[in-house]
């Protein structure tokens, strides 16, 4: 957003205090956007705090972004009396950034669900702006959380940088343009559902990463959830369930390889979701669009963009915690989000088993052992009673499952007091209250479309 850095630059010069950002989770892409806001962003967005569960990491993740003076704090007045000596502030507690005055946003960079919630809720309540790193929590509650965060006057987004948000910037474009988008896609180099922790070992090692988090890219999880933001986001479906994902060899121009998608799918209904192995330029995006006017035609393939009727636009890359910045600026200066849900929930990541599976097994983390997550219209989730991946971890199966079958929710206990389950069902009943227990045998029941 080239408007960005113009607002910044005069806010400094007016003499304004720094947008003050206290973030959530001091992990690998954490250090990357604490180093890019001391750097790029010095004196107009400060990390004013960090919450992880590790003091040493938060420490860690300051020290390497070149702050030294780091206040530990245990309480609100601890934190009010850094904040006005401007000390670094690191602690244990999430909730007592998200409760604190003096903060601007809370950015959730943790990938966890569960845990999120309430420091999440927490920032919401007190008027601060949310910002998360964590597709995994948008595409399980964001449809209600923005609804919280709208009826609190606070902006909620997801990050620019992650490929939703760079999709969204690349679907506003065409659309600005007066190009009807009807595809927004994912370009990715891998995909296999079967891959785990121990597969992807060294990959987590080399790059200082968790292995089920890189698990989670490779088995087709994180990819679900990301073009689950972009349908929320854009009132687009998935084709089928698990989309398209079609692969081609390797380099293949992504304008070559979207003449794969059907154009009468295309051009009939919303639009999808979907995505491309092995295509260039990787790791991109790109969308399709159309345009009727047979005079605009002639001039888009004048700009060598071809004859139509799909046009593909694409962007070359995303550099993940680099733009975070940007979308905060976006919320602070501007009121924008980078990429937010537009109403109910519709397209989920529901859970399937990655290998057979026993009764009384308990499914574990994301990017784990058990299962994988594949992108399903929230209609078919409701109407099958699938279970969402998000809230899959921490269930024990009921009965012995083959691999490769979609988890409902009649094939778990799901845990007690779960706060997950609760957000899940408020979110049920906001957007469907005709459909509540309506849609399959629980009451845990995923949304469905109106």
């Amino acid at each position: 957003m080239i408007i960005v850095d113009t607002a910044l630059t005069k806010r400094v010069a007016a003499g304004q205090r720094p947008i003050r950002v206290a973030m959530i989770g001091a992990g690998f892409m954490a250090k990357g956007v604490a180093l890019q806001l001391a750097t790029a962003f010095r004196g107009s967005i400060r990390l004013s705090g960090i919450a992880n569960r590790t003091l040493d990491k938060a420490r860690q993740a300051y020290a390497e972004a070149g702050e030294t003076d780091v206040a530990v704090c245990d309480d609100n007045a601890s934190i009010q009396e850094a904040l006005a000596a401007d000390r670094a502030i690191i602690t244990t507690d999430p909730m007592l950034l998200a409760e604190s005055p003096g903060f601007d946003v809370l950015l959730e960079v943790t990938g966890a669900i569960e845990e999120a919630i309430p420091s999440v809720l927490a920032a919401i309540e007190s008027g601060k702006h949310i910002v998360l790193m964590n597709a995994e929590l948008d595409g399980t509650v964001g449809p209600i959380l923005k609804v919280k965060a709208d009826k609190a006057g606070v902006v909620y987004t997801n990050v620019d940088g992650d490929q939703p948000g760079v999709i969204m910037n690349l679907y506003r474009f065409v659309r600005g343009i007066g190009v009807r988008p009807v595809l927004c896609g994912n370009i990715k180099g891998l995909q296999d559902p079967y891959r785990t922790p121990t597969t992807q070992a060294e990959f987590a090692r080399r790059w200082g990463q968790k292995p089920s988090m890189v698990t989670s890219f490779a088995d087709g999880t994180k990819i679900s959830f990301e073009q689950a933001i972009v349908a929320n986001a854009t009132g687009m479906r998935v084709a089928k369930r698990g989309m398209h994902g079609f692969t081609v060899a390797p380099n293949t121009p992504i304008q070559d390889a979207a003449q794969l998608y059907p154009v009468d799918e295309l051009l009939e209904g919303p639009g999808i979701v979907d995505y491309v192995v092995g295509a260039a330029p990787g790791p991109g995006v790109f969308v399709l669009g159309t345009i009727e006017d047979p005079r605009q035609r002639h001039y888009l393939n004048l700009y060598k963009l071809g004859e139509g009727p799909l046009y593909c636009f694409y962007t070359p890359y995303h550099l993940c915690h680099f733009e975070v910045p940007n979308t905060i600026a976006r919320a602070v200066l501007f009121a924008d989000a980078a990429i937010a849900p537009i109403g109910a929930p519709l397209v989920e990541v529901v859970a399937v088993a990655k290998q057979d599976l026993r009764a009384g097994e308990e499914i574990d983390e994301l990017g784990g052992y058990t299962v994988y997550g594949v992108a399903e219209n929230a209609e078919a989730a409701a109407q099958e009673d699938l279970l969402p991946i998000g809230v899959a971890p921490g269930c024990r199966l009921k009965r012995n499952l083959p691999k490769d079958t979609p988890l409902t929710y009649a094939d778990v206990e799901v845990p007690a007091g779960r706060i997950c389950d609760e957000l899940r069902r408020e979110q049920m009943r906001y957007f469907f209250p005709d459909l509540e227990g309506k849609s399959g045998s629980s009451p845990h029941a995923a949304t469905a479309v109106a």
